[in-house]
């Protein structure tokens, strides 16, 4: 019990944040896609960051999947820290933390990975 709630908390607290932030940022809410305009960034890349984030989401929530999904979202969680220190917007802290869950779903899921030899 306690080795599974010790895989599956750190998974859970990565996957909600990145089906909701992926799901925003598909529908076009104007929050979600302020800091890519901020950035020069063209519109579409936040419905591009979107869809990933919603895939490494759902993706982490399969065992198998799990790793990968994590390793995805690592340059992609540096990239949001990177912005919130740069373009001083309020807290790096909470992709800095999701950046630390995915690096630790990547260690405890290694073994289970897809690219894992049998």
């Amino acid at each position: 019990m306690k080795a599974t709630l010790k895989i599956w908390a750190p998974t859970l607290l990565l996957a909600l944040p990145l089906i909701l932030a992926g799901v925003a940022k598909l529908s076009g809410v104007p929050a979600m896609h302020q800091s890519f305009n901020m950035m020069g960034l063209p519109e579409w890349f936040g419905y591009f960051i979107g869809a990933l984030e919603l895939l490494a989401g759902v993706g982490l929530l399969v065992p198998k999947w799990a790793a990968l999904a994590a390793t995805g979202m690592v340059p992609i969680l540096l990239g949001a820290a990177y912005f919130h220190l740069a373009y001083a917007v309020p807290s790096a802290v909470p992709a800095l933390i999701l950046l630390l869950l995915a690096l630790v779903i990547v260690t405890l899921r290694r073994k289970q990975a897809i690219w894992y030899p049998v």
